[in-house]
């Protein structure tokens, strides 16, 4: 089976909470998210994630990852907590890395 590279693009649905704070409920969610995350990771599913910096509306996460299928990478996408519950969005790509550091 051969693998692709996807990725996907997160941007929080309620930019206040990271300007000013988020409920208790948006918490919990970006904890499962966590959890589903560092989850696949282990499982050698994701490749890397992370997210900017900032606290405005410029702020997004990325997830790369690999995937058999384009239905694969977008089950993997719509399951993580954070998309599935609506506190973030997300944007499905395909992905290929050129280059990564040793």
């Amino acid at each position: 089976m051969i693998m692709k590279q996807w990725i996907y693009v997160l941007k929080v649905t309620r930019l206040k909470m990271l300007t000013e704070s988020s409920t208790p409920k948006e918490d919990a969610i970006v904890a499962q998210h966590f959890a589903y995350l560092k989850d696949l990771t282990e499982k050698g599913v994701m490749i890397l994630m992370g997210r900017t910096q900032t606290s405005d509306e410029t702020t997004f996460g990325i997830a790369i990852f690999e995937a058999e299928s384009e239905i694969v990478a977008k089950k993997i996408m719509e399951n993580d907590p954070a998309v599935s519950e609506g506190v973030m969005t997300a944007s499905l790509y395909p992905y290929k890395i050129a280059l990564m550091r040793k």
